[in-house]
């Protein structure tokens, strides 16, 4: 039997032979020598498929290890299950929750009074070790609904029967054991626990950070950075959904099924508003003249920054809000990125020294002949927009690199206030199965890009590793040194996301390169009850700016 083998993502596909019943594993086996990084996972005719994945028929095969996204997902998956077993071995009778991923690794919170210790995070590594050194098989069983909720009842898993009872679609439920160690995981495995063999786990606000490799640095776990604003986020999130009575999926999905989803839509939003106001105020009383503003993609930019602009006047100022696109170099002078190509999203892309000098200036009170940058010649324009503000202005800027310090190394540090905003996802499947906030963002992508640009979800999706990398460059690096973190997630979003969301991952075929990744958030999404009726979203929230009925965004 024939199979078209590419060993590396996007490299060259060669012909080889394969007995017919062989398994994606034993083709890796044949091959594992010569690659750089275990393959966790393939793609076999642009679907996701696990190692265990039997061939028998012609194919197209690509492996995928950890420098992809997807193929994380799988490193992630099995050392938390590798952790779970290590973890109830140690502290039996203790329940854990993996809650989201923080410092480059997952936060888990420890449900005892006192949290975890020190010993026992070192106990627990240690057992780790051995299961992975053992290379003990991690198997699967798929249970028909009806069994899987028999079972869920006789173990008292009241939150994930709540779960399985508020998704009536899902007929069959995958379970993956672990030397007795069985739980329900939605995403993919490795087939033995000697694939996963990097890790750290650390003590963290008295429970546990469980460190591994990243797709940007896929050969050894990467150095801590205790990124405390984002720590403080995710506690504040919490909070916010105690407030909302929301703790998981099912809860959200109760609350559309019974229709009394609009209370819950009206109340995120006032915590929306309140935080807003607390920075307005924070700004204002610090006496902040300048506001920097960054985040990754479909974080709510444009609209937070507006409705920000509001607040700051009923403080009292004059908010003047502007981009940094003006300030791009003349074409001829933009960076080259390794392909050749212009690189726009480089910082280097900036006029720096000019950018600094009109801010300058404008804080001395000047009047400053600010550029408009003219993209159809490719360079910047003056004498069309002379600027000049007074004590009460406040410049509130947006931009990529707003909170990397080079853009205003020459900005006095006591007139900068500087804003990170992203959705930062709390709402989780259950205790073991969280919901990543990059697809949170890479949905509301797909909605507006839709809804705005004309772009297909396949040309969102097509797109999405470059710009995720771009954000890994030139966003997140900085996002602790941001004064205030801005959660712009509505616990609402996915639910009413997803009938827009839906049809368009929908029309993307198995033939599409894009349809393994589609497929996957389509199996996530559909956790979610659909919200049909988002009239009762005001018109300027920020998920106006992506699913339409908008007023702050132009």
């Amino acid at each position: 039997m024939k199979i078209l083998l590419r060993t590396e993502e996007k490299g060259p596909y060669t012909e080889c032979d394969v007995k017919r019943g062989s398994t994606v594993e034993d083709l890796y086996k044949r091959v594992a020598g010569e690659l750089p990084y275990k393959v966790l996972m393939a793609k076999v005719e642009n679907r996701y498929v696990e190692l265990t994945y039997k061939l028998n028929k012609s194919c197209r095969v690509e492996f995928l290890d950890i420098r992809n996204r997807a193929a994380s997902l799988v490193y992630q998956n099995s050392i938390s299950l590798i952790f779970l077993k290590a973890f109830h071995e140690v502290v039996p009778g203790v329940k854990a929750t993996i809650d989201n991923y923080l410092s480059q690794g997952l936060y888990i919170v420890v449900h005892r009074k006192g949290g975890i210790t020190g010993v026992e995070i070192r106990e627990i590594s240690a057992r780790m070790k051995e299961l992975i050194d053992a290379d003990i098989p991690i198997t699967s069983e798929v249970l028909d609904r009806k069994e899987a909720i028999e079972r869920m009842k006789k173990r008292g898993m009241d939150a994930r029967l709540k779960l399985l009872e508020s998704v009536p679609q899902m007929k069959h439920i995958p379970y993956y054991v672990l030397e007795g160690e069985r739980d329900f995981f939605y995403g993919l495995m490795v087939p033995s626990t000697g694939y996963i063999d990097k890790f750290k786990l650390k003590l963290y606000h008295g429970n546990i950070l469980l460190r591994m490799p990243v797709p940007a640095h896929p050969g050894s776990v990467p150095k801590f950075n205790d990124e405390k604003r984002l720590y403080e986020a995710f506690v504040r999130q919490t909070k916010w959904d105690d407030i909302l009575g929301i703790n998981y999926v099912a809860d959200l999905n109760d609350r559309v099924f019974n229709d009394d989803y609009r209370d819950i839509i009206t109340l995120d939003e006032a915590l929306h508003v309140k935080q807003i106001g607390a920075i307005a105020d924070m700004i204002t009383k610090q006496k902040k003249r300048i506001v920097l503003i960054a985040g990754p993609s479909s974080s709510g930019k444009t609209t937070f920054a507006k409705r920000l602009c509001i607040l700051l006047r009923v403080n009292g100022l004059k908010p003047m809000y502007m981009g940094t696109d003006d300030y791009f170099v003349n074409r001829d002078e933009t960076p080259l990125d390794e392909h050749g190509e212009p690189n726009y999203e480089d910082l280097d892309a900036l006029d720096i020294e000019l950018f600094n000098r009109n801010m300058n200036d404008l804080l001395a009170g000047e009047t400053v002949d600010m550029p408009v940058f003219d993209f159809i010649k490719g360079e910047k324009v003056f004498g069309t927009r002379f600027t000049k503000i007074d004590e009460k202005t406040v410049v509130v800027i947006e931009g990529i690199h707003a909170l990397n310090e080079e853009l205003t190394k020459f900005i006095p540090k006591r007139e900068k206030f500087k804003i990170y905003i992203c959705p930062l996802n709390q709402l989780n499947i259950d205790r073991h199965n969280r919901v990543r906030s990059a697809d949170g963002r890479l949905i509301r992508r797909i909605v507006r890009d839709h809804q705005y640009r004309g772009y297909s979800a396949q040309d969102t999706l097509k797109n999405w590793p470059k710009v995720r990398a771009g954000e890994d460059k030139n966003i997140t690096p900085y996002a602790d040194s941001a004064d205030v973190y801005f959660n712009s997630f509505h616990v609402y979003e996915l639910p009413v996301l997803r009938k827009y969301a839906e049809p368009l991952l929908a029309a993307i075929t198995p033939d599409d390169p894009e349809y393994a990744e589609a497929d996957r958030i389509l199996h996530f999404i559909r956790f979610f009850a659909p919200i049909e009726d988002d009239s009762v979203i005001s018109n300027y929230s920020i998920m106006r700016e992506f699913i339409g009925g908008k007023v702050l965004v132009d």
